[in-house]
Parts: structure tokens; C-alpha cells; sequence
């Protein structure tokens, strides 16, 4: 089934401007997903929606079904990701409102479901350069076509949430040299990876996080709502850009070539294996 060929877990700011959107329902092993689907025409490709916390933002970062999220995309035959997600910053230079497009990842998440590859089959899918390299250049392009301020690299530390963190958390990430902190980058843009599918993340900065710097103010919601309103409207542009960039044939950027050499069993593969990436 092909409905969608691009993905983003984003909210209504991305396709309630949009023409002819149609709310798609997807039933999957691993539960609901946090919401419909919402599919959209866009710059002439089809585009996959899927708010992440809820139309509502009910769902909390630790409650979000990542999982169902991304089976759901995947079974819309959606073969490119994009993850746009809120973040604060953990180094000076990385500013409120500057965008991030993340290289790395740090996961101190718990508890979440964060595979897909329960077994019987054991499988090992490495994460070592997880964001595709073609994705985040286009991204960066397009951030800077729109005159925001990009840091071309990045690693992003995933807390468990909902809390933010401590003063002595915060200082002891910024003392690591990571510049971003956020609650669902893991396991969502993992799960992408481990189906095969191509995935960058553009973390939109709008704090500095709690004890990082002297004189700024502990991060609380109301502020951190209030510029990622800004960031919202700013992201979507982006995001058309980014649509408009890319690959006629999203084949090219071989989401699924990692997944090739990944049985841990002990047993030489077979082109007539039929691997859950595949399904």
C-alpha cells in the first residue's frame, strides 16, 4: 500500500492550511496511534501527518505510542521522515529560536517499548549514524533559505520526561559538549531507522535548559509554548521546502541498506527471508 511517500510527526500548524486533506485511520500490532493520519498534496508529493502528542496534545512524552506512530507511516508506504520536534539548549552558542539539525543522539529515556525486533528472529540495528545524511542537508539548505540560524550538527540528549531536568542534570549534559535536550527524539526517529526509513530531525530551539547559563531564567512550559509558537510557524515553511528538495525517487536515499546484515541468530540470510522491514 503507497497512500503517503513522506512523513512528519507534526500537528495541525502543518496541514490545516493545506487543500484536500484526508484523515486516514491505521490499525496497528502495537495499539493506536497518537491520532489519525492526516494526508495532504504538497508541493506535488504526498505527505503523511501525524501529531505525535495528539490533535489535542494529550499524550505526554513518556505515553506517546511511538511504536503505533510509526508503523502507522511505515504501512502508509511512507519511505522518508521528517521530525521536527521542540528542544532546549544545553550550550551557549545554540540559541532561543536558532534550528538544529541533529547528527547524534544520547538516550536516557526508561521504559519505553524502543524495538520492533522482539524476536524470534534476533536482530541488531545499529544506530552509530542514524540520521540520513541526504535528509540533513536538505534541511539545512532549506533552514537557511529562510534565514534561521542552523547548527549543521548536533547531538540531542532524550530524557524521559514529562519533568524538565535539574540544575545538576543540565550541567552535567552541557559538560558532555551536547548541545540539545528533548523528550521524543527516542525512540521515534530510532523506530524510523529500524523499518527503514530515511529520517532527519530539526530540533527547534526555545530555552536554554535549566542551570546552563547564569542569568537565565529555570525553563518552564508557558515559555518554552511561547516560542515554539514562533518556531511553528517558521518550521512549516521549511518543511514545504524540504518537501519540494527532495528525491523524486526517495529510493535514492537508501533508508533500508543498514538493515541488510542485521540477524543476530547466527544464521546466513536468504533472498527468501521475509524480514519485518519488507512487510
Amino acid at each position: 500500500m503507497s497512500i503517503a511517500e513522506i512523513g512528519v510527526f507534526g500537528g495541525s500548524g502543518f496541514y490545516s492550511l493545506l487543500e484536500n486533506v484526508t484523515e486516514v485511520k491505521v490499525d496497528t500490532p502495537y495499539g493506536a496511534p497518537s491520532d489519525s493520519v492526516f494526508v495532504a498534496d504538497m508541493a506535488g508529493r504526498k505527505v503523511a501527518f501525524l501529531p505525535r502528542h495528539g490533535r489535542r496534545h494529550t499524550l505526554p512524552p513518556h505515553k506517546v505510542p511511538y511504536r503505533a506512530n510509526v508503523w502507522a507511516m511505515k504501512q502508509l508506504g511512507v519511505k522518508a521522515i521528517i521530525s521536527p520536534c521542540a528542544a532546549g539548549s544545553l550550550q551557549a552558542h545554540v540559541a532561543p529560536e536558532h534550528f538544529v539539525v541533529c547528527d547524534q543522539f544520547v538516550d536516557r529515556t526508561s521504559g519505553r517499548a524502543d524495538t520492533f525486533y522482539d524476536g524470534p528472529i534476533v536482530t541488531h540495528v545499529s544506530p552509530a549514524n542514524m540520521y540520513n545524511p541526504t535528509l540533513r542537508k536538505i534541511a539545512i539548505e532549506a533552514i537557511r533559505k529562510n534565514g534561521i540560524t542552523v547548527h549543521e550538527k548536533g547531538t540531542v540528549v532524550v530524557i524521559q520526561g514529562p519533568r524538565f531536568s535539574t540544575t545538576s542534570e543540565s550541567l552535567w549534559f552541557h559538560n558532555q559538549g551536547w548541545e540539545v535536550i528533548n523528550m521524543t527524539q527516542y525512540p521515534e526517529a530510532y523506530l524510523c531507522h529500524e523499518l527503514g526509513m530515511s529520517v532527519v530531525n530539526i530540533s527547534l530551539i526555545t530555552d536554554y535548559d535549566s542551570g546552563v547559563h547564569a542569568g537565565a531564567e529555570a525553563v518552564n512550559a508557558h515559555s518554552v509554548l511561547e516560542v515554539f509558537q514562533r518556531n511553528s510557524e517558521r518550521i512549516r515553511q521549511v518543511v514545504l521546502d524540504m518537501v519540494e528538495m527532495m528525491p523524486l525517487d526517495l529510493g535514492e536515499l537508501e533508508g533500508a541498506k543498514h538493515l541488510e546484515w542485521t540477524r543476530g541468530d547466527g544464521h546466513a540470510t536468504s533472498s527468501l527471508d521475509i524480514r519485518l522491514y519488507n512487510q
